[in-house]
């Protein structure tokens, strides 16, 4: 069943990082899209933790789909 979360529950809940196994908490978005099934101005998003930022930004670097790494801080202040 799917339920509507209101503000101050979606704000206190901890995002993770996106390496496969990883709990840790993200700090930082990685922007990136595949430009043969996305168009030029789409943008989908990765989070990573400290430890994991260069692996999964190299990762997407070495197939020309990261097109940005900000702080999770950043992203979020920017989106208001």
């Amino acid at each position: 069943m799917n339920t509507r979360e209101t503000a101050a529950e979606t704000e206190t809940e901890t995002v993770i990082c996106s390496a496969k196994g990883c709990r840790a908490p993200a700090v930082w978005v990685l922007a990136w899209n595949n430009p043969k099934i996305h168009t030029p101005d789409r943008r989908k998003t990765w989070l990573a933790c400290d430890e994991h930022r260069e692996y999964l930004s190299e990762f997407l670097g070495m197939r020309g789909f990261l097109k940005d790494v900000v702080t999770l801080e950043e992203w979020s202040a920017a989106d208001r």
